[in-house]
């Protein structure tokens, strides 16, 4: 069964910067997207950016240019780093896989992997004004 951990919320001011990480487990295949979503209280959640077996990116319209997401297969471990963090960007960070055939892309201005997401339990990101 896939896992998922993240790691590396925190609290910073606006401006600042953050790299969230998740190390993924119980999946070997070659074939995946994966991706950051986050959630705002009393908001439902969004897809901020994903990245699949392929390479392609998929990034919601606001965190273009701000945020990058990478990974590093050796270490089967996701990242998103985040700059010029603004106090909207405030809310719960989780990381999602979909393993298996997938694409990520963009629809409606988030990001999205086709297919069915496995979550982790998130990470929390506060950025003060």
């Amino acid at each position: 069964q896939v896992q998922l951990r993240e790691s590396g919320g925190g609290s910073v001011q606006s401006g600042g910067s953050l790299r969230l990480s998740c190390v993924v487990s119980g999946y070997t295949g070659s074939s995946y997207c994966m991706g950051w979503f986050r959630q705002a209280p009393g908001k439902e959640r969004q897809g901020v950016a994903t990245i699949d077996s392929d390479r392609r990116t998929s990034y919601a319209d606001f965190v273009k240019g701000r945020f990058a997401i990478s990974q590093d297969n050796d270490k089967n471990t996701l990242y998103l780093q985040m700059n010029s963090l603004k106090p909207e960007d405030t809310a719960i960070y989780y990381c999602a896989a979909v393993p298996g055939p997938s694409i990520a892309f963009s629809f409606g201005g988030y990001a999205r992997c086709v297919g069915r997401n496995y979550w982790g339990q998130g990470t929390q990101v506060t950025v003060s004004s």
